[in-house]
């Protein structure tokens, strides 16, 4: 039963701490209880709707969109998750985070309208995040799966253009422990008659037999959309409506330039209802960023953070890390992750191109311990070459402190280990 409280919570933080003692389970999948709180909000969704699912790289898909969007001219909300400091990052409009005052509104409306329907936090958070954006006269709404798709909250939304980024192993113990499960949860965001595109080159059979038992006209990265990459890191994007050339992206990675094409082809697909010039779709591309995505922090030596937690991102990772060597120096990692990833197979990926691993535990309740870290580590990387830490300020300023000027000091493994340094001031680590 969620606690008896006298009255509503003031602040978001008071919000925040109630509707997470709200649920036993921080993950229940299902529509059911989201829907039915929908309906007695009488959310209509009076706006084009773009719904990002997929393994990686939704966020940085979400980011293009609704900046090429708010330069377009339009009233873009943007619903994301997970946030690396403030839950205010969540909810945007037009690339603004919403208001203490709004957002506290918002929660009241659900708390009012799910009663005695218990909700998770991500549920109460996307269900305030909807009726947040019902209050503003919005054109265009982006928003981010948080798990999975078909029966994530924000699948109560008939996406008029979804988008699934790429399929790979992650939330197994939800989605399943193969690409084809995964790929059917994911491929539950596309509708009937509406934008449906695929961004992985190599999808499951199972989401293209999902959107063929819908009888949608799914659209795919390499045959009907492509993207041609020069050593310049400039690009050649090219589809049914033409041909367009595209200078450097400010997001690091050549996985970017296929989140690029997804949105360029997105974009493209519904400018009969949302019409975008070329030069201000390009100068949004260009010009996006993203924070914890291969995010240069500091220079000489460099720390760059970046929110990689699966095999797939491990792999995105390990590419661009493998560019960086030309500029010679070690590369030397501050890593942490939660327990339930893929550890060993993060370390396997990368541990050939990382020289050091200074490692410490998350502050968070499933955080891996430092001795769980180690024995992932140990395998693949030789005992002294690990360096253990009682916090990840300690393993930063260790790393900061043996770095030299040309090396690399990558953060990664959690949203929450980026967000652990982000809060950092630099007298605390640079010293």
């Amino acid at each position: 039963m969620p606690p008896v409280i006298p009255e509503l919570p003031k602040t978001v933080e008071d919000w925040l701490g109630y509707i997470e003692s709200l649920h036993p389970k921080s993950i229940e999948m299902g529509l059911g209880r989201v829907q039915t709180v929908a309906n007695r909000l009488q959310l209509k969704f009076p706006f084009t709707v773009i719904t990002v699912g997929g393994t990686n790289g939704k966020g940085s898909t979400c980011a293009m969109l609704e900046r090429i969007y708010t330069l377009s001219g339009y009233r873009v909300g943007c619903y994301t998750s997970p946030h690396l400091l403030h839950y205010q990052e969540r909810v945007r409009f037009n690339g603004e985070e919403i208001a203490d005052g709004q957002l506290c509104e918002a929660f009241a409306a659900v708390e009012q309208a799910r009663a005695d329907i218990t909700l998770t936090y991500f549920e109460m958070g996307t269900l305030a995040a909807l009726w947040a954006f019902e209050q503003a006269p919005l054109d265009v709404v982006v928003l981010e799966v948080g798990l999975g798709g078909r029966l994530d909250a924000v699948n109560i939304v008939d996406a008029d253009c979804a988008i699934v980024t790429n399929v790979d192993l992650d939330h197994m113990e939800f989605l399943g422990d193969t690409r084809e499960l995964i790929g059917r949860e994911k491929a539950g965001i596309y509708r009937q008659q509406q934008i449906a595109i695929c961004g992985d080159a190599n999808p499951p059979a199972s989401l293209l037999l999902y959107a063929s038992s819908l009888g949608v006209t799914l659209n795919r990265f390499g045959i009907d959309y492509q993207i041609d990459v020069s050593d310049t890191q400039k690009a050649h994007y090219r589809d049914a409506h033409g041909q367009l050339d595209i200078g450097s992206l400010s997001l690091f990675g050549r996985y970017q330039w296929n989140n690029a094409a997804n949105v360029m082809f997105a974009v493209r697909s519904l400018h009969d209802r949302l019409p975008v010039a070329e030069a201000q779709l390009l100068q949004a591309l260009t010009g996006t960023e993203v924070t914890g995505r291969f995010q240069y922090w500091h220079r000489s030596p460099d720390v760059i953070l970046d929110v990689a937690h699966n095999p797939h991102a491990a792999r995105a990772l390990r590419d661009n890390l493998q560019r960086l060597s030309v500029e010679g120096g070690k590369v030397i990692a501050v890593f942490s992750m939660l327990s339930d990833k893929d550890i060993a197979s993060v370390v396997d990926i990368l541990h050939d191109v990382i020289d050091e691993w200074h490692v410490a535990p998350i502050q968070h309740p499933r955080a891996a311990s430092i001795d769980f870290l180690q024995a992932c580590l140990t395998p693949y990387v030789s005992p002294q070459h690990i360096y253990p830490y009682a916090d990840l300020a300690a393993a930063l300023q260790s790393a900061y402190k043996k770095a030299a000027k040309n090396d690399k000091i990558i953060v990664f493994g959690s949203f929450f280990t980026v967000a652990a340094i982000l809060e950092l001031t630099p007298d605390q680590w640079a010293l």
